[in-house]
C-alpha cells in the first residue's frame, strides 16, 4: 500500500496525497501556489548554508579547540571513531552529497514526480529532508560522521531533488502567460534558503552551547521540526490546474513565437533530441564559472585587496599579521553574503525579465555581459577598486542565479509543458557536472599559480580570463538552439490520455479559466505571503546589515 493510501483515502479512493486530489476547484487563487513552492524551497534551500555548522562540529569534542586525530586516522577511520575529532574536509563532502544526490535524484524520479503530482513528491522530500536533520543529530549525538554523511548529505539530498523541481511544471501550467516569473519566483526560494537558515542556525547554536556541548546536535532537531512544519504547509498548499485550463481573459499570442512550442515532447524522447544537450550544456558552462567563484569569493577577495580593505593598501596579503587576517575574513564574509543577496535577486530579476526578451536572448546577455565582466575584472582589482570589483561580482551572481531560474521555462518552450518537470530533473545533472568542473578550474589554477610564485593579488587573474572562455563556449551553445523538429512532438490524442487524470471540471475538452485562477492578492493570498515573505525578508536584513562592512 502506498503512503497516500495509508495516509487516508478519499471518495472514490483518492488518497490523500494522489494527483488527483489536488486538482483545483472553482474559487481557488493561483497566487497560492508560489507561496506553497517557496515554503519548500526557502527550507531544502539550507544546504547552501551548512557550512555554518562545520567549525563547531570540528570541535563537537573539544568544544573550545578541536582534538586531533591520531595520524593512522584516515577518512575511513573517521566515519567512526568517536574518541577525537572531525575535520572539516570530511565534514565538507556532505556539501558534495547534497548536490550529486540533488542532480541524481532529480533525473531518476523526475517522471515518477510527472505521474504522481507535487504534493506527493513534495511530502516524500519533506520526510527526506527534516528526517535526514534528526539522522544527523542522532550522528552528532554519538559521533558518528557517517551518520551525518546518511542523513544529510544522501537522504536530504533525494529530499533535495524532489523538493527542487516538485513545483516546476506545476508553475509552468499556472502561469503560462508569465513561465519566467514563476519559476523564478519558487527557484529564488532555493538561493534565498541559507540567507535565513544560516543566521538562524547560528542563534540556536548559540542558544543550546553548554559547557558540555556545541549546540549542533539540538539545532538540527530545532530545525528540522520548523521546516517540518513549512514544508508540510507548502506539501497540502500544492493544487494543479485541469487540463486545458487558462487564467481568465488570457489567450496565447496570435503570433506564435518559433521558440515556443505549442506542442508536448515526451519524457522518453527529450534527451534525444540536440537541443536537451545544447541547453544541458548551456546551464553547465553558465553555472561552472559562477559556482567556481561562489566557492573561492572569501579567500578571493582578501588575497586581491588585502590591506586596502582595512584602510592599509601597502600591506600585501603574506605581509598581513594574524589581527588584520581576521578583520579582512570579517570584511569578505560581508562580500560571500551580498553575492548571495545578488544570486537570490537575480533568480526572480532574469527568470521575468525573460518573458519579455525570450530565454534565448536572455542567456545570450548572461554570456555576453558575463564575458565582459569576467575579462574585466582583473583590471578592476589591479586598479584597486574594490567597488568595481564588488559591482562586477554582483552581476556575475545575478546571472548565476538567474540561468537556474529560467532554464525551466526555456526547457518548457522548448518542449511543451507536459513532462517539464521530468526533463528539468534530467538537465539538473548539468548542476552536478558544473559542481565538479567550476572548483576544479578556479581551486587548481590557483594552487599552480603560487606555486609558480605569483603574487597574490594577481593568481586569479589566469582564472578569470578561463572562465570568459568558457562562457564563450556557453554563447555558441545558446546560439546553435533551434526550434525542436516535429517529429519529436507527441500526437493529440497521446496528450488527451495523458490528461484525463487532470480533466477539466466538467469533463470538456475545451479551454477556459472555469472559475479557476481568480483573486488576485486577496486576503488568504497576502497572508501566504506574508508567511515566507516576512523570514525572506528578515534574511534580508541580517544579509544588508553584515555587508556594510565592506565599504566602512
Amino acid at each position: 500500500m502506498s503512503v497516500a493510501q495509508d495516509i487516508g483515502q478519499a471518495g472514490g479512493g483518492i488518497g490523500l496525497l494522489d494527483r488527483e486530489r489536488t486538482i483545483a476547484k472553482p474559487g481557488f487563487n493561483r497566487w497560492l501556489v508560489p507561496p506553497a513552492a517557496l515554503c519548500i524551497h526557502l527550507c531544502i534551500g539550507m544546504a547552501y548554508g551548512f557550512s555554518v555548522f562545520w567549525l563547531p562540529l570540528s570541535q563537537a569534542i573539544g568544544i573550545t579547540k578541536p582534538v586531533a586525530c591520531a595520524a593512522d586516522v584516515g577518512l575511513i577511520g573517521s566515519l567512526f571513531t568517536t574518541a577525537c575529532d572531525w575535520k572539516v574536509a570530511d565534514l565538507g563532502w556532505m556539501y558534495t552529497l547534497f548536490f550529486v544526490l540533488l542532480g541524481s535524484s532529480a533525473a531518476i524520479w523526475g517522471g515518477w514526480l510527472e505521474r504522481v503530482g507535487p504534493r506527493k513528491a513534495a511530502f516524500v522530500s519533506t520526510l527526506c529532508w527534516c528526517g535526514g536533520l534528526m539522522i544527523s543529530a542522532l550522528g552528532v549525538y554519538w559521533h558518528q560522521l557517517w551518520m551525518l554523511w546518511l542523513g544529510s548529505g544522501v537522504i536530504g539530498g533525494i529530499g533535495l531533488g524532489l523538493g527542487y523541481i516538485s513545483p516546476v511544471s506545476t508553475l509552468v501550467k499556472w502561469f503560462p502567460d508569465r513561465r519566467g516569473m514563476a519559476t523564478g519566483m519558487a527557484i529564488m526560494g532555493f538561493g534565498g534558503g541559507a540567507m535565513i537558515g544560516s543566521p538562524l542556525a547560528d542563534m540556536l547554536m548559540n542558544y543550546f552551547k553548554t559547557p558540555a556541548s556545541v549546540g549542533v546536535w539540538q539545532t538540527f532537531v530545532a530545525m528540522a521540526a520548523i521546516y517540518f512544519v513549512f514544508m508540510m504547509a507548502g506539501t497540502f498548499g500544492y493544487r494543479i490546474p485541469p487540463a486545458n485550463w487558462r487564467p481568465e481573459g488570457w489567450t496565447p499570442p496570435a503570433t506564435q513565437n518559433a521558440m515556443i512550442t505549442s506542442g508536448h515532447v515526451h519524457l522518453q524522447n527529450a534527451h534525444k533530441t540536440p537541443q536537451f544537450w545544447l541547453i544541458w550544456s548551456v546551464l553547465t558552462l553558465n553555472v561552472s564559472a559562477g559556482i567556481g567563484v561562489l566557492g573561492m569569493a572569501s579567500p578571493m577577495l582578501q588575497e586581491i585587496f588585502a590591506g586596502s580593505l582595512i584602510g592599509k593598501p601597502e600591506i600585501g596579503f603574506a605581509a598581513l599579521d594574524a589581527g588584520q587576517k581576521t578583520q579582512i575574513a570579517t570584511i569578505a564574509a560581508a562580500f560571500v553574503g551580498l553575492l548571495s543577496l545578488f544570486n537570490i535577486a537575480g533568480r526572480f530579476f532574469w527568470a521575468s525579465l525573460s518573458d519579455k526578451l525570450g530565454r534565448k536572448l536572455t542567456y545570450a546577455t548572461f554570456f555576453g555581459l558575463g564575458i565582459l565582466l569576467y575579462a574585466l575584472s582583473p583590471w578592476a582589482a589591479h586598479a584597486g577598486s574594490l567597488a568595481l570589483f564588488v559591482a562586477f561580482f554582483c552581476i556575475i551572481l545575478s546571472m548565476y542565479g538567474g540561468g537556474f531560474a529560467t532554464v525551466p521555462a526555456y526547457l518548457a518552450d522548448m518542449f511543451g509543458t507536459q513532462f517539464v518537470g521530468a526533463i528539468h530533473g534530467r538537465l539538473l545533472t548539468a548542476w552536478s557536472t558544473a559542481g565538479i568542473i567550476g572548483p576544479v578550474v578556479v581551486n587548481y589554477i590557483r594552487e599552480a599559480q603560487i606555486n609558480a610564485g605569483v603574487p597574490r593579488a594577481q593568481v586569479y587573474d589566469r582564472t578569470m580570463y578561463i572562465l570568459a572562455g568558457m562562457l564563450v563556449l556557453g554563447f555558441l551553445c545558446n546560439l546553435l538552439v533551434r526550434p525542436v523538429a516535429a517529429k519529436w512532438f507527441m500526437k493529440d490524442a497521446e496528450v488527451a490520455a495523458l490528461q484525463k487524470r487532470s480533466a477539466s471540471v466538467d469533463g470538456a475538452a475545451h479551454y477556459g479559466s472555469y472559475g479557476i485562477g481568480k483573486g488576485g492578492f486577496d486576503g488568504t493570498a497576502m497572508l501566504a505571503w506574508a508567511v515566507v515573505g516576512l523570514p525572506i525578508a528578515w534574511g534580508v536584513w541580517i544579509t544588508l546589515s553584515k555587508s556594510l562592512a565592506l565599504f566602512r
